[in-house]
């Protein structure tokens, strides 16, 4: 094992919080002396079929204390899923159904081991142990906490505030999630910022019932595409794992600016004397932030592809966006013209998050087919072949028969 004080370096970069940093010491202290790993846990709730970019920043820090000799633990909330996490949800989330709680899960554990090592990482459900709580145990475990520690949440109190209804199992969610710390014996626990009420609540029930309490570790949240929000499926802006290497570069190249060195701290291996050297190029504009973005675009694609794939990615954007040449391989689709909408093939299709965004894309000009610019949308053609370019970088062709 590495000493501690590099173990903490490794440890400590990107991170945004630490609860607390002086237990982590003698975790590790411990672990470094008896040399036995410690057990990280994350926990994964199977309510979207895709893992994207964003997730990939807690992933990727697994992956470190993974080298470091640590034991890592991804629980799958196939019991907690049925729920579905309240987390920043101004109403109760739609449960799932079992089998698409199942087949999520599948979906997640093959993305996992794009970044995690498969033959050193443990995979457990919660239902392994959840689903065998007696009612008992239930009433013992929701007294751990209050409804008063509950409503300090802020979108629960939010909810309360406003008069929106809260539900009883949505309590049970952080409740469920802190069992899951005790289930395992859990030494760390690391989740994004906006996981801090649950994570923390793993960590109390640990001492209530008189377990070492884990240590918590926060990362940031990553911004998507937008610059604004968090990267998110829902909102469509975000970078899917599972997307090819020419729609990841070409994503990567629409961040806005202020995002590239979080970029490169939190979604590449470059090293930190290169971070600090985009930095200072950044500040005195001595390069061209495209030229920049190009280079961070093939670090992150890099880790996902083969190099082949990667140059085909790069030479495609400089095809399309350097020499304003349509992509060859953009996308066709064919459609039936007794039902055909444009618009409602284009989002479907993923080119724009949704309908409102093509109308406003319309109104400002930024829409054309077959090279003639629409800016009405009776002015969209319902027939023949149409080449669909949607700002300057997303293309698809489209034939109606």
């Amino acid at each position: 094992m590495k000493s501690l004080e590099e173990q903490l370096k490794i440890i400590k970069r990107g991170t945004l919080d630490i609860i607390n940093e002086e237990e982590l010491v003698k975790k590790l202290e411990k672990s470094i002396a008896e040399n036995k790993p410690l057990k990280i846990k994350l926990g994964l709730d199977p309510s979207a079929p895709d893992i994207h970019l964003g997730h990939t920043v807690v992933l990727r820090k697994l992956k470190q204390l993974q080298d470091l000799g640590h034991e890592i633990i991804i629980i799958i909330g196939d019991f907690t899923g049925k729920i579905g996490d309240p987390t920043g949800k101004s109403r109760m989330r739609k449960a799932l159904t079992d089998e698409e709680v199942l087949q999520n899960a599948k979906t997640y554990e093959e993305q996992v081991f794009k970044i995690l090592d498969e033959e050193k990482t443990t995979i457990k459900f919660n239902s392994e142990w959840l689903s065998k709580l007696t009612f008992e145990q239930v009433l013992k475990l929701t007294a751990s906490t209050t409804v008063a520690r509950m409503l300090e949440r802020e979108d629960f109190r939010l909810r309360y505030e406003n008069q929106r209804p809260i539900y009883l199992n949505e309590f049970f969610y952080p409740l469920m999630q802190a069992f899951d710390s005790t289930a395992i014996d859990a030494d760390i626990e690391f989740g994004g910022t906006d996981q801090r009420f649950n994570l923390l609540s793993g960590r109390n029930l640990q001492k209530e019932i008189g377990k070492e309490p884990q240590v918590v570790i926060m990362m940031p949240l990553i911004e998507g595409l937008d610059g604004k929000n968090k990267m998110s499926k829902s909102l469509g802006n975000y970078i899917g794992i599972y997307e090819s290497a020419k729609s990841k570069y070409q994503k990567v190249m629409e961040i806005p600016d202020e995002l590239i060195v979080k970029y490169y701290e939190l979604l590449t291996d470059v090293s930190e004397a290169k971070i600090e050297e985009v930095k200072n190029k950044l500040q005195d504009q001595s390069i061209n932030p495209r030229d920049i973005k190009m280079d961070l675009a093939k670090e992150i694609v890099s880790l996902y592809h083969t190099e082949e794939e990667v140059a085909q990615a790069e030479e495609r954007f400089k095809m399309i966006f350097q020499m304003g040449q349509k992509p060859k391989d953009m996308e066709t689709v064919t459609v039936n013209k007794d039902n055909f909408d444009l618009i409602s093939t284009v989002v479907d299709k993923g080119l724009v998050s949704s309908k409102s965004e093509f109308r406003r894309l319309l109104i400002q000009g930024g829409v054309k087919v077959n090279d003639v610019k629409i800016e009405k949308e009776s002015e969209l053609p319902k027939e023949g072949e149409l080449v669909v370019q949607v700002g300057k970088k997303r293309f698809i062709k489209i034939i109606v028969s």
